[in-house]
């Protein structure tokens, strides 16, 4: 195992209002909410909204509107755990990630973050 799930975040154009819709499906609490990020439920793994603003809906299955989320993984050392994703086929997406953040692309292209 190279680290536990943590996140899973949902690109859209509006986060908090996805985030009360996703609390009244689940029941779980909004936690931190703005503009452009918010938390749902207090333990992990947990749910998050990002702010997309140039946000496509899907149009499952149609491949020209893809599905937009990502996993967040959470590592105890982000340089171990970048070898060992790097070895199993990811590949470093961004070099100017967030502060505790980095971003890859799993094989088959999907983004996840590696976050500690």
């Amino acid at each position: 195992m190279i680290g536990k799930l943590a996140t899973f975040v949902i690109d859209c154009p509006d986060p908090r209002k996805l985030a009360e819709f996703y609390a009244q499906l689940t029941g779980l609490t909004v936690l931190r909410p703005s503009d452009d990020w918010v938390w749902l439920g207090d333990t992990k793994p947990r749910m998050a909204f990002q702010l997309a603003p140039d946000h496509k809906p899907p149009r499952w299955p149609d491949p020209d509107y893809p599905q937009q989320c990502h996993i967040d993984v959470e590592v105890e050392d982000i340089e171990e755990a970048e070898a060992k994703v790097l070895a199993l086929g990811a590949t470093r997406l961004a070099a100017d990630d967030g502060e505790q953040c980095r971003v890859y692309a799993d094989p088959a292209g999907h983004p996840f973050c590696l976050v500690w």
